[in-house]
């Protein structure tokens, strides 16, 4: 690197540094507004697998068809993806932000209209289709509200909404449904209501920083302290040249169907293993979902102790996953588990170690590529476990009809981060940065 682009590269950073942080707090209540997003974006696409034993007893559902419901939503999801991730660079974030939401709550709502599991397939197309806008849509509202040596922190609090929305929903639909009393269908309608709340926030609230009448002279010279960056395009067929790319794609297409299907499957999997309902599985589902926070804070914080002791930093990241694909063996023998909590503290470790895994390979994008390739490249990755879903929960739902048990389910989740980490190695084994002309 020539000294013209050292000094090229630092001059952002040193603009940033020589304006002090001003009082305005306006880009936290959008970071706020964010949150709120994913946490409703997780509560909805949740509702169903917790609502699924009762609905399953009352309608006579099969776990083929079930996963008939999971699988296809998985597909949709992962168009979305693309689609959205395509979208937003056109039509900016506030705008891709209602699209998306008032597309998934649609779809939300028409669940309410269906009791079959072809019924809940077509209910939920546009619930996956706009629930694919979620983060494409919050990361573009990062990028234009926070500078970089914020913009971590604000994405970091957002993401946390993904694991609080998996501990809420089981919580709040065992309270109007097992405690009021109330029809199923009133669980859709209850947290669909929340949306239209947020949809009137966002829609009022949300422009960019120098559109905003609260945003104060401070404030926005803050914001907009940085230069803009390049705003190239890398389209797919050109990412799809480059062995780190199909690396990416490849993990994610191996380890997504895992975190997909404990979303999906698991209260229905302590509903035949221990007789638990609405009224006694939150407990566990909750406690899951608190260890794998710690996994995914766990899993960031070690790849950055080494980056900052000078491991290089594909090692850095490689190693970081090595120790959550161990922990992830044990899940292998979960469905032999003397006892509910012991099944709890395997699955536990296991969505721990899934989110620190995916914390470091998400980081792929970032460390390799130039930014304006990196949005196409994670559409491409979200497709790709999109499809490794589809084809987890179809393959479960058969498996269950057939042989009635878990434990083949739960060996193939224990060695999938071993063989990811494998795979991602030999198809990246250098972990360089790649040069990608923009189109």
């Amino acid at each position: 690197m020539s000294d013209f682009t050292q000094a090229a590269a630092q001059a952002p950073e040193a603009a940033a540094r020589a304006i002090p942080k001003p009082k305005g707090r306006v880009r936290w209540l959008i970071c706020g507004l964010l949150f709120a997003a994913v946490v409703l974006s997780y509560i909805d696409r949740l509702v169903l697998g917790v609502l699924k034993p009762q609905l399953a007893e009352l309608y006579g559902w099969t776990n083929s068809g079930y996963g008939d419901v999971t699988g296809y939503f998985q597909i949709c999801y992962g168009v979305g993806f693309l689609f959205f991730g395509w979208l937003i660079d056109r039509v900016g974030a506030r705008t891709g932000y209602l699209l998306a939401m008032g597309l998934w709550t649609v779809g939300h709502f028409a669940q309410t209209l269906v009791t079959s599991t072809t019924g809940f397939v077509i209910a939920r197309i546009p619930l996956a289709l706009g629930e694919a806008g979620t983060f494409p849509s919050a990361l573009a509202a990062a990028s234009q509200w926070f500078p970089k040596q914020e913009r971590a922190l604000a994405i970091g609090i957002f993401n946390a909404g993904a694991n609080v929305g998996a501990v809420v929903t089981p919580l709040l639909v065992s309270f109007l449904v097992a405690s009021l009393l109330l029809d199923w269908r009133w669980a859709f309608i209850v947290t669909g209501l929340f949306n239209l709340v947020w949809l009137v926030a966002w829609f009022r609230f949300y422009r960019a920083p120098h559109e905003h009448p609260r945003v104060t002279a401070e404030e926005r010279a803050w914001i907009e302290a940085e230069p803009a960056e390049d705003n190239g395009r890398a389209g797919f067929f050109r990412l799809l040249r480059h062995r780190e790319s199909w690396a990416y794609m490849a993990g994610r297409f191996m380890i997504d169907p895992v975190w997909w299907t404990f979303l999906f499957w698991l209260p229905d999997f302590f509903n035949k293993q221990y007789g638990y309902d609405l009224k006694s599985f939150g407990p566990p589902l909750v406690a899951i979902y608190i260890l794998a926070d710690v996994g995914a804070i766990a899993g960031g914080w070690y790849s950055s102790h080494l980056l900052k002791r000078g491991v290089a930093t594909g090692a850095a990241r490689k190693r970081a996953m090595f120790f959550c694909a161990l922990f992830a063996l044990p899940v292998m023998f979960a469905a032999e588990a003397s006892n509910v909590w012991v099944a709890v503290t395997v699955i536990g470790l296991a969505c721990a170690a899934h989110q620190g895994f995916s914390t470091n390979l998400f980081a792929t994008p970032g460390d390799l590529f130039p930014r304006y390739a990196q949005g196409t490249l994670i559409g491409l990755g979200g497709f790709a476990g999109a499809v490794g879903g589809f084809i987890a929960s179809k393959s479960l739902g058969v498996l269950l009809d057939r042989v009635g048990s878990y434990q083949p389910f739960f060996i193939a989740c224990g060695l999938a981060y071993v063989a990811a980490l494998l795979v991602v190695h030999l198809l990246n084994p250098r972990y360089a940065p790649v040069a990608i002309k923009s189109d």
